[in-house]
């Protein structure tokens, strides 16, 4: 074989592993601690009849960052300037991380989205007024969002735990990640600050699915 036809087999060898690699990039999302709130307790917190008022948009669609925050009162210690997420949810829901859950005192658990049961509750603090939720508190489970036709290009469904590849200097295996399939969605990993932190993640960073682990 000759040289020139070394080189451009080489050079296709090289493409298709890049465009390989670029089917499996998934952006990555890092979340401070933030909250979702419910109607009534946001007109406890801001006065009946309020409405948020829209910081910035999200990635996920219809979702975004309200100009408002609140402070959070644990047993221990308080943290102020905590992020609103809207739209308004039917349960109101604190996203903390580790961290966050040694200063403000309570054990949060590391939950998906939405599953609050037997989780801690917090004050929290608003303008107008506050409100002791009974539970609420968690440390969201790190999760991919993606489209039914990108969990189909990937092999993967709605509820599967996977595994990803980071790159750079502190290159790691990230596993028990849950994959989370609606046609509401635009593919991104969602990480908090503290694992952001462990892995020198940024905002818009890519990670590589590496391994599908279905969870049945």
């Amino acid at each position: 074989m000759s040289q020139e036809a070394i080189i451009r087999q080489v050079t296709r060898m090289v493409i298709e592993k890049i465009n390989v690699l670029n089917q499996y990039k998934i952006p990555i999302g890092v979340s401070n601690r933030h909250i979702h709130l419910k109607k009534s307790d946001m007109e406890k917190l801001f006065g009946e009849g309020y409405t948020l008022q829209k910081l910035k948009d999200l990635k996920q669609p219809g979702q975004y960052a309200a100009l408002e925050t609140v402070s959070i009162r644990g047993p221990k210690g308080t943290i102020e300037n905590v992020r609103i997420l809207g739209p308004l949810r039917k349960n109101t829901q604190v996203e903390i991380s580790l961290t966050d859950s040694f200063k403000l005192g309570v054990k949060a658990p590391i939950r998906e989205s939405g599953q609050l049961d037997n989780t801690p509750g917090l004050t929290i603090i608003g303008p107008k007024g506050s409100v002791k939720i009974p539970n609420g508190a968690i440390v969201a489970l790190r999760h991919i969002h993606m489209t039914p036709q990108k969990a189909e290009e990937l092999g993967v469904k709605d509820k599967d735990i996977v595994e990803v590849e980071t790159w750079g200097q502190r290159k790691c295996i990230i596993g028990n990640v849950l994959v989370r399939v609606s046609k509401d969605f635009a593919l991104e990993m969602h990480i908090d600050l503290d694992e952001a932190n462990a892995s020198a993640l940024r905002n818009n960073d890519h990670v590589i699915l590496k391994k599908n682990r279905a969870s049945g």
